[in-house]
């Protein structure tokens, strides 16, 4: 165990502060994805939706969020996290006031995938900035917590829908209440100071200090920073070493993604289909689904460091896998076989969950720490646009049980990827965790 005051310290009241606002990124993401599914519900009759138009809509935001991570996990590895920090929300909340205002499919289109790229660029930025602050005992639940509040933000935005579904142009406050946790985060995030880490490793040595010792007591210096001077490449990700790494996170959450961005794009669709409810009776399904995915987030966190990270991915999509395929082999099954797999799916889909910011942010060293998150956010995104915008053709085209057998191929596909690449990085600090030669495997 290294003696740095980073590693070493207790989770202190500015941790805590930055571990609230740096969720708000996923807590939007989670948001924005469900409300569109619940504004659909009016959209489609009000905008002469077809399937083309309602799967454009649905992968526009994600489309967003890759270009998003791409773009913006390197700038941010260049010019820092606090410059971005903030910036970036106010993109969404333009985007989502416009949204109230639209009256064609592709004026939504539009807006979706800028606000797609604003929620894309938070991921590298505040997951970046929290590990590099983050001790070493807090690092996985600091992390790993912070997807819990993507099914906060989806919980929340599937309670909206259903109170407003049945409003006139109730779709419009759907869209465009997302402005709303949006600016309050805004204020929230004012003054965060630089990461320390990254001010270092630019050389910034006075800066860094500084920040230490705000942060963590007079007693803390540079030296707990466990930093050297790196020049920022976006080519070093692709490098011997880094490359399987690249892999392993954009495999892994590519395939998590995938189904579970479909599911719940359209989750009510899917429901009505395996003959649990329809309207407002379906909507109110999804609640319960959105609340079995944030349940499956609390034993993952409580096993990360017991069970350590690679045992936790490879066992989760293991069950993931299960609860797929009973959804695919079993589409006209009782409700209670159809519950069945879906909570199998969603209560296993917790380990995944916390790991997609924890294993990049362990992986890549401080100099592409953001960069690798936001190619993983990216990889991840470009299958999540091609499921979400296909979805609904495979659903209209092979069925139910078809499309779900599709979904449990890519989740399989996930669980193999893990088998061969997940690396054990649980009990390494920061620095040791990165470097391609203290990494441990288990």
């Amino acid at each position: 165990m290294s003696n740095s005051v980073i590693e070493e310290s207790n989770f202190t009241p500015f941790l805590k502060k930055l571990t609230i606002y740096c969720s708000g990124g996923p807590f939007l993401d989670g948001y924005i994805l469900v409300i569109i599914g619940a504004a659909l519900v009016q959209l489609g009759p009000h905008l002469h939706l077809d399937a083309y138009w309602s799967g454009m809509i649905g992968a526009s935001s994600l489309a967003g969020l890759f270009l998003g991570g791409l773009v913006f996990g390197y700038l941010t590895d260049i010019i820092g996290r606090k410059t971005m920090y903030t910036l970036d929300l106010l993109a969404l909340v333009i985007g989502s006031i416009l949204q109230m205002f639209i009256s064609t499919p592709m004026e939504l289109v539009i807006l979706r995938f800028i606000i797609g790229m604003a929620v894309g660029a938070d991921y590298p930025i505040a997951t970046s900035l929290l590990a590099e602050f983050a001790p070493q005992k807090y690092r996985g639940l600091m992390l790993g917590g912070l997807i819990a509040m993507w099914y906060v933000g989806a919980t929340a935005a599937d309670i909206v829908g259903y109170v407003l579904v049945d409003i006139p142009n109730g779709w419009r406050w759907m869209l465009g209440s997302a402005a709303i946790p949006a600016i309050l985060l805004i204020i929230g995030r004012w003054g965060t100071p630089e990461s320390p880490r990254w001010l270092l490793s630019k050389n910034r040595v006075e800066e860094a200090r500084a920040v230490m010792k705000k942060v963590y007591g007079p007693e803390a210096d540079i030296d707990d920073c466990e930093e050297e001077i790196k020049q920022t490449r976006f080519g070093k990700i692709f490098e011997a070493g880094y490359f399987r790494r690249t892999i392993f996170v954009g495999a892994f959450w590519m395939c998590q993604i995938v189904p579970l961005f479909a599911i719940y794009t359209f989750g009510p669709v899917i429901l009505e289909m395996c003959g649990l409810g329809h309207g407002k009776e379906a909507m109110l399904g999804d609640i319960i689904l959105s609340a079995l995915f944030l349940i499956g987030i609390v034993p993952a966190l409580m096993f990360v460091n017991s069970v350590g990270r690679r045992r936790l991915i490879i066992w989760s999509f293991v069950f993931m896998t299960l609860g797929m395929l009973i959804l695919g082999v079993f589409p006209d099954a009782s409700a209670w076989v159809i519950i069945a797999g879906f909570a199998i799916y969603a209560l296993a889909s917790g380990g995944p969950n916390i790991l997609e910011w924890i294993y990049p942010n362990e992986l890549f060293p401080t100099d592409i720490r953001a960069t690798a998150v936001g190619m993983g956010t990216a990889i991840s995104r470009i299958g999540a646009c091609i499921g979400t915008y296909l979805l609904p053709n495979w659903l209209q085209t092979y069925g139910l049980g078809t499309t779900m057998l599709i979904m449990t191929g890519i989740t399989f596909v996930g669980l193999i990827a893990c088998i061969a690449l997940a690396e054990e990085t649980n009990g390494l600090t920061l620095a040791q965790a990165g470097s391609v030669s203290k990494s441990v495997n288990q």
